[in-house]
């Protein structure tokens, strides 16, 4: 088992990180299988040659598209393109959908828009459905321990996009950055320019454990890849095969904790029956609402109410919004951003004297495991057996040895 670390002191770039895969030894079928199965074979010509710049040899990528009209596709398109087939590897469908999806958020929220409602100009291009599905299928045949990425340079000066001149780092960039935790390299020696892309910078992310530079390397292969644009040093990236990792790397950056972007939903409701409050409660969580609270306040006039907050994912605020006014009694809607940081967690069970438990599993940031026994499999269980809920709990403690994960980590 090895591992990668990725070297971008001048660039990060989609092309370029798959250039330098290419450059690195991963067979050419290995990229064009899974756009194939996606039904993309004959919407691209992707042109790989070796190439020179400063007198350095490496490889260049070049995709053109053979579309007459390209499409610019919707986040909700890509995510059907992608899911509609079952000619990948579940591993590869989910890293290229967590690309797309960081790519998604970003935009959506630097724009102010619902997830399903941005509508991409570059993303949406054929080059970087290439770039993005190339990458992570590189990755997933290299199979690495795990994926190391150099400090991204941030650029400076300005940069022309289809929603007009940006400053650099393009916001997307910034907010990705900030979701992730990422350090950007600020630095007046390098080139003015756009030296990180979205996508680039979506790809490393998601696919990388960390952010830093290793004190030392045991290289077995190197590739080597090359921008488009000329700037006044080699435009490179390297990608090295290494033989591990064992140091941590300066500004490390774990993917223990998840930041979410969240929409807070609320309002206060003085002409409401409980019955009719506790009947709109259930519509949210149903329809989709992470959570909702209840709690007491004096509206005008004196009057008592009830303040009633949803927490809710961007992509659902507007069929919850319907509910709201379709089912309460409120005549308006208080909408808030609001961040939130999780743990990751995966559900599992636990064999005890009288049956499987269902038992939540929790990594905390030291490292540790933490465990909840799920109330409504222990209260299943109490009825059955005659055991008490705090008896049981006891029986989930002394048995948390042979837990069994169900699913995987999530957040």
């Amino acid at each position: 088992m090895t591992d990668i670390f990725v070297d971008c002191p001048n660039g990060l770039a989609g092309d370029m990180l798959l250039a330098a895969l290419l450059d690195l030894g991963v067979p050419r079928e290995v990229v064009d299988a899974p756009l194939a199965a996606i039904g993309l074979e004959n919407s691209y010509e992707l042109k790989v040659k070796e190439d020179r710049s400063f007198g350095l040899r490496g490889t260049r990528v070049l995709v053109s598209a053979l579309e007459e009209d390209p499409p610019s596709r919707h986040w909700r398109e890509i995510r059907e393109l992608i899911n509609r087939t079952s000619l990948i590897d579940d591993s590869l469908k989910k890293s290229v959908l967590a690309v797309f999806k960081a790519l998604a958020e970003a935009e959506a929220f630097v724009h102010g828009e619902e997830i399903e409602q941005v509508h991409f100009h570059e993303l949406g291009a054929i080059d970087s459905l290439v770039d993005v599905v190339g990458v992570c299928a590189a990755f997933n045949y290299l199979r690495p321990s795990r994926i190391v990425c150099g400090i991204p340079p941030a650029g400076r000066g300005t940069v022309k996009t289809s929603h007009g001149v940006l400053p650099l780092p393009v916001p997307a960039v910034v907010e990705m950055a900030k979701t992730h935790r990422v350090s950007l390299m600020g630095c007046e020696a390098l080139p003015p320019g756009e030296l990180t892309t979205p996508t680039g910078f979506a790809l490393m992310a998601v696919n990388s454990s960390s952010f830093g530079q290793p004190s030392s390397l045991s290289i077995r292969r190197v590739g080597i890849g090359f921008g488009q644009r000329n700037i006044d040093r080699a435009n490179l990236l390297r990608v090295f095969e290494i033989e591990s990792l064992d140091d941590v790397p300066t500004g490390q950056v774990s993917n223990d904790l998840n930041l979410q972007h969240l929409i807070i939903q609320e309002s206060w409701i003085d002409d409401a029956s409980p019955e009719d409050v506790a009947g709109l409660v259930e519509q949210l969580r149903s329809a989709g609402a992470l959570d909702v609270a209840c709690s007491q306040v004096i509206m005008k006039k004196g009057r008592s109410g009830v303040s009633l907050t949803a927490l809710v994912e961007i992509d659902k605020v507007r069929q919850l919004r319907k509910i709201w006014l379709s089912y309460g009694s409120t005549l308006g809607l208080r909408e808030r951003k609001e961040d939130r940081w999780s743990l990751p967690r995966r559900l599992g069970y636990c064999s005890t004297r009288v049956g499987e438990i269902a038992v939540k599993q929790v990594l905390r940031p030291d490292g540790r495991f933490t465990y909840k026994p799920e109330y409504e499999d222990i209260l299943r269980v109490s009825k059955e057996s005659g055991k008490t809920v705090e008896e049981l709990r006891r029986e989930v403690f002394l048995a948390l040895e042979d837990f069994v994960p169900k699913e995987d980590w999530s957040w």
